[in-house]
This record gives C-alpha cells, sequence and structure tokens, in this order.
C-alpha cells in the first residue's frame, strides 16, 4: 500500500485551483520496462522509480503538484496498486488526480474506476483520512503511475517541508519549491541528506530545487521515534523579518515578538478579575483556587478537538477568531491555544504568579534551539507557582487532569517567555505510578476448562488521557468496540468480553474505569488427570514485543507506564493446584517484572506487575532491553498443573 508525498506548508489565501494542470506523462524507458530487480534495494517488492513534487508557495494560494512512478518486482509488491493519498479534511484538498498502468509489454491501461474517501488506521493510535482507489491490471513487472495536486484551503503560514525519504527505495527524485516573496525563507535538513545528494540551491528565477539518486526506504519499526525526526527531510522556515542566524539573538527576538502577542491576548484584566470573583470563593485555599479555574476553563468549547469544519460551517455556528481572553471567555469557544491563554488570565486575576510558556510537542520531531526554528515550538502551556513549587498546566488540552500534560508536551523544552531574553524550561516527566492499568479479574474455572467472571480495569493518569483523546468523536458504540477489542487482544487466546457500565468518557478525571464480562472458553487444557492453566491472562501486549534480533532506531516509548494484574480464580471442587510457579521479580531499575502466585485452597491468586521508566534507549542498549521482555514473556508463558478428579477440563 502507497502513500502520497504531499507535505503540510504555507497556507497564503482561500481555495485555488490552477488554470491548468499538467496531464502528459514522462516517457517510459525500455530499461524500465525490463527491470526485474534492484541491486541497490535486494529483495523490495516494488521501488520508486521516480517522484517529483513541485510546490509553489508564491501565489495567493498554496498548491503542491506530486508525481509518482512505481515498478512491481514481486508479487507481494502487487499490494502497491492499492493506493492511498492521505489529506486533512478542511484544511486542504486532492485535485486533478490522474492514475495509470504500464503493463510489462509497454500497454496502457488509463485508470477510471472509483476514488474512495477513507479513515485509514496505520498503527492502533495512528490514523488518517485518505483518498485511495484500486490501480487497474496491475501484475508483477508492471508500472503504476499517478499524478494529482493538494490544493490548501487555509489562509494561515505554516513553514513548507520535503519529506525526501519514502516508504520504497527510490531511483530518482525531483523537488522544487516557488517561495512565498512577501518573507524570508531559510532551509535546513534535521536528518541530514540522502548519500551523494546535494543540498537544495535556488536558481536566477527563485526557484528552490534539489534532486537525489538511489533514496533508500525508510524502514519502520516498533516503538521508533517520531518519522519526521528520522526521516531525510528539507524544511523550510519562512520569517516575516530578517533571518536572523545568531542562536542568542534569534531566540531573544523570538522571544519579544511571542511575549509581546501573548500579553497582548491576555491583557484584559477588568474582564477577567470579574470572571474570577464568579469562580472562586474567597475563602479557598491557593490550590483549590486554582484548581477551580481549570475545571471552569475546560468548560470553555474546544475547537480544537472537534471534528474539522468547513468555512460554511463556521460562519453558519457564527464561530470567529478570539482577538483576546476576552473573547473567548464571553463566547465560551476557543481553540486550544486561546483557552490556555484564558487560563493564564483568570490565575494572573486571581493572585498567582503565572507565565506563558511555548513547547514543541514530541510527536511529530525533537526540538532542538540549534535550528533556529520557532514554528518548532508549536503548544502552549502555563507555569504557575502554587504553594512555591512549579506547576505546568495545559487546560487547552481536553479531558487533561489538573496537573498533568498530554504526553506529547512532557519531558519536552520550552521557552517561558517574559520582558526580556526568555528562559528554557524541560517541562515535567510523570513517574510510571502516575499512569498505569489496573486490571482486576474474579473469574471462576468451569469444569469444562473455561473461565468466566468479571473484569474490572482502571486507567490512571495518561492512560485514561490518551484513551479519552483517541475516541473522543466516536459514538458510544465505537467506545465500546474500542475498550473490548483492547481487552481481546491483551489475552493470548480467543475470548468473550462485553462492556457492562458507561465509562466517564468526556471528563478529565484521573482515572477511567471500564467493567466488562469476561469469559475464555477452553484456558485449561488437560492430559490424564491433569490440567494445564496458563498464568499470562493478559500478557498478548508483550507477547510479541522486540522479537528482532537487531534494531535500525532507538526505542521509543510516549511515556513511563506501570501494568497491575490482580487476577482471582475460584476453582471447582474437580481440580486442585498442584505444581505452582515460585515468585519471581526482575528489577533492573529502568523497568521492573514481578510475578506471584498464592493457592488458598479453592482459590487462585495470581498477580502480576510490569513497570516501564524509560523514554528512549539508544540502540546500543536495545539487547538489555529485549532481554527484559524476553525474560517478561518465558515467565508469562508458565502454568501451573492442576491435579484433576474424575471430571477433566476440556482442551
Amino acid at each position: 500500500m502507497v502513500s502520497g508525498f504531499g507535505l503540510l506548508g504555507l497556507f497564503v489565501g482561500q481555495l485555488y485551483v490552477p488554470a491548468c494542470v499538467a496531464d502528459e506523462w514522462k516517457p517510459v524507458t525500455p530499461e524500465e520496462l525490463k527491470m526485474t530487480s534492484e541491486p541497490l534495494a535486494p529483495g523490495a517488492p516494488a521501488i520508486y522509480l521516480y517522484r517529483q513534487v513541485d510546490r509553489d508557495d508564491s501565489g495567493q494560494a498554496t498548491t503542491e503538484y506530486n508525481y509518482v512512478r512505481i515498478k512491481i518486482l514481486t508479487e507481494q509488491g502487487r499490494d502497491y496498486a492499492n493506493v492511498e493519498i492521505p489529506f486533512e479534511k478542511q484544511r486542504f484538498s486532492v485535485s486533478h488526480l490522474k492514475a495509470r498502468t504500464i503493463r510489462p509489454d509497454g500497454s496502457i491501461v488509463n485508470f477510471d474506476g472509483k476514488v474512495y474517501e477513507k479513515t485509514v488506521v496505520k498503527y492502533k493510535s495512528l490514523k488518517y483520512l485518505a483518498m485511495t482507489f484500486t490501480m487497474p491490471d496491475v501484475s508483477v513487472g508492471s508500472i503504476i503511475e499517478y499524478h494529482f495536486n493538494y490544493d490548501f484551503l487555509d489562509s494561515y503560514i505554516f513553514d513548507s517541508n520535503w519529506i525526501v525519504s519514502g516508504e520504497l527505495f527510490t531511483k530518482h527524485a525531483e523537488f522544487t519549491l516557488k517561495p512565498y516573496r512577501e518573507w524570508s525563507v531559510r532551509w535546513m535538513w534535521p536528518a541530514g541528506l540522502p548519500p551523494g545528494t546535494l543540498p537544495p540551491k535556488e536558481g536566477s528565477d527563485g526557484v528552490i530545487r534539489m534532486t537525489g539518486n538511489d533514496i533508500p526506504a525508510f524502514q519502520e519499526e516498533e516503538y521508533m521515534p517520531p518519522e519526521n525526526e528520522l526521516k531525510f527531510r528539507i524544511n523550510f522556515v519562512y520569517s516575516p523579518d530578517r533571518q536572523e542566524m545568531d542562536e542568542g539573538k534569534y531566540w531573544k527576538q523570538f522571544n519579544k515578538k511571542m511575549d509581546d502577542r501573548v500579553e497582548h491576548f491576555v491583557g484584559k484584566h477588568k474582564e477577567m478579575e470579574e470572571a474570577v470573583a464568579q469562580i472562586v470563593s474567597p475563602g479557598d485555599s491557593p490550590e483549590v483556587k486554582l484548581q477551580k479555574i481549570y475545571a471552569r476553563t475546560q468548560k470553555i468549547r474546544n475547537l480544537s478537538f472537534e471534528t474539522s469544519k468547513s468555512v460554511e460551517e463556521e460562519k453558519r455556528q457564527k464561530i470567529k477568531p478570539a482577538n483576546n481572553v476576552a473573547d473567548v471567555w464571553k463566547n465560551g469557544f476557543g481553540t486550544g491555544e486561546d483557552i490556555t491563554w484564558l487560563f493564564l488570565g483568570l490565575a494572573r486575576a486571581a493572585g498567582f504568579e503565572a507565565s506563558p510558556c511555548l513547547v514543541s510537542s514530541r510527536r511529530e520531531y525533537f526540538f532542538h534551539k540549534e535550528r533556529l526554528n520557532g514554528q518548532e515550538l508549536d503548544t502552549n502551556v502555563v507555569l504557575v507557582k502554587l504553594n512555591g513549587k512549579d506547576t505546568y498546566l495545559d487546560p487547552g488540552t481536553a479531558f487533561a487532569p489538573f496537573g498533568l500534560l498530554p504526553w506529547t508536551e512532557s519531558g519536552v523544552g520550552g521557552l517561558k517567555l517574559d520582558k526580556e531574553s526568555g528562559t528554557w524550561i524541560q517541562t515535567d516527566l510523570p513517574d510510571s505510578d502516575v499512569s498505569r492499568i489496573e486490571r482486576t479479574a474474579r473469574l471462576n474455572l468451569t469444569s469444562e476448562g473455561s473461565l468466566e467472571g468479571k473484569l474490572t480495569v482502571t486507567y490512571t493518569g495518561l492512560e485514561a488521557l490518551s484513551r479519552r483523546m483517541e475516541e473522543r468523536n466516536d459514538d458510544e458504540t465505537g467506545k465500546k468496540k474500542y475498550l473490548e477489542d483492547e481487552i481481546k487482544d491483551s489475552i493470548p487466546a480467543g475470548s468473550q468480553v462485553e462492556l457492562t457500565n458507561t465509562p466517564e468518557w468526556n471528563g478529565s478525571a484521573m482515572t477511567l474505569v471500564a467493567e466488562f464480562s469476561l469469559k475464555i472458553p477452553g484456558w485449561v487444557s488437560a492430559t490424564g488427570h491433569r490440567g494445564f492453566f496458563p498464568i499470562g491472562f493478559f500478557s498478548g501486549d508483550e507477547k510479541h514485543m522486540f522479537e528482532h534480533a537487531s534494531r535500525v532506531y532507538p526505542v521509543y516509548f510516549s511515556y513511563h507506564f506501570e501494568k497491575i494484574d490482580d487476577v482471582s480464580v475460584e476453582m471447582p471442587f474437580t481440580c486442585a493446584p498442584g505444581s505452582i510457579p515460585k515468585p519471581f521479580d526482575l528489577n533492573a531499575k529502568a523497568a521492573e517484572y514481578s510475578l506471584s502466585i498464592v493457592d488458598d485452597k479453592s482459590n487462585l491468586h495470581i498477580r502480576r506487575e510490569l513497570r516501564s521508566d524509560v523514554i528512549l534507549v539508544p540502540t546500543d542498549m536495545y539487547d538489555s532491553l529485549r532481554n527484559f521482555y524476553q525474560i517478561v514473556r518465558s515467565h508469562d508463558d508458565q502454568q501451573v498443573v492442576l491435579q484433576l478428579a474424575a471430571v477433566s477440563a476440556g482442551n
């Protein structure tokens, strides 16, 4: 399956449709038709013969022309006939799509089928919209190619970039950019350039160009750092002012500009004092006051966490950008950024020492101030002095509990704005016991060897927040299925799971509690008068972690976490535990695993704990991490040997 290569960039106008879009196909050479393999990509199912990205930021609207040509080399490579072109609805659209298949004999089949819009699930936590279609008559040796435009809809300025790395080996690629001439622009390549590739260069016509040959395929791994941190890419950074290249001067200017902007936005002191008087009571302690302000701020309608709306929908709903915090308070809605700055204004009005901070989300990349790119400080938090302690808060993130930042903002660098040069900060990284999954099961073992009973799962901290965020736009049926499927995935056997309560999805409490009825058929297997009872009830998540012996990239976890499984199984009179695995505790400091099994007459009590206090594990430490999880799996795979009476457990 192949994805398009459109890249977010400069939004400088309304919907723009070019006067004409070329529908001319580049000539296919005999060598391309005859190709059966690529020596530089041995075993590759397919390769990019050619890629072209032409970005135009120079007009009243931004467009990007993409051309992709793929050679199918194996049967597996035929999967690339299923094309996905990702897009962000209401932000940019796909237009002028043309596609065709070139058979090995050179004959051509033009695509004239249907194009669908669907949600694509790449990983459990990553979903995106894509235009999808299937190329016709694709066989081994075929060439598929398509070209299309991205048309950007918003009048909002971002920095452009080229993603050079592709999911396949690229034989040849060409990139161009017509920059926005009202602002200055500079470019950088944070992850370096492919071997043999020369840096981008601006021509006499003002167009920036780069070509690349024999670009390695980007290799995906489980638990790897953000793709944009690892991929070869060119970032274009626009600035309305002259680009300052001295690090100290750059950030001093940036701090002053952003501090002035924030202070102008929050500078409605009288309105904020009146609002605070409605929220807190004179006798409240400082912590209670701040919590009340935080809770009230989170009740503001958060536009950033709603489904995207068209310009027409926003007009019908009378949604206008806020000019200041008084507008946000009066209107009762705002973006996540607006709501966080509203909290800043309210906290100050209540007498707290509070500072605006810009931080970098680590979902897409890691922040390095040496890159001199203020656009990378892409989200905001507030630093409040509470009872003498620095506390970072972000009520602009929906469902975020008081005192807990979302994982993308935790443990990251940022800039505390002030009237001088600003201060570099590092946000807090919560300990593992703050973000837990506790699974408590009370089960009965039937005479047929099945388990039946109740399961209560308590998600705490970031585990609760991440699920609320993930499912915020799903309906009740979708949320129910999400939780049930998660439990089924965690059990290394077929199971029947049904959610029996209604979890509190819409709040910002530290916990999210889900209750299930659970049945696991045939959990116990029997041979003669002995039964074998597996103890790894919820070990499915770790079943296949880090199975590969080698590693290309560091291992990257989103946050520290803890899992606690407490399972009690009532045994039938027809069996009794015989051989029980010994208690085990492996404390590797940054991670710990423990397991204990207690036979309490007719009740078998199993407790399993897994703790992880690591975020980034370098490749030279991968063997140690992999060995830890191999030990976890080996103990999860243990069994209790049961002595069976006349009625034995089923297979």
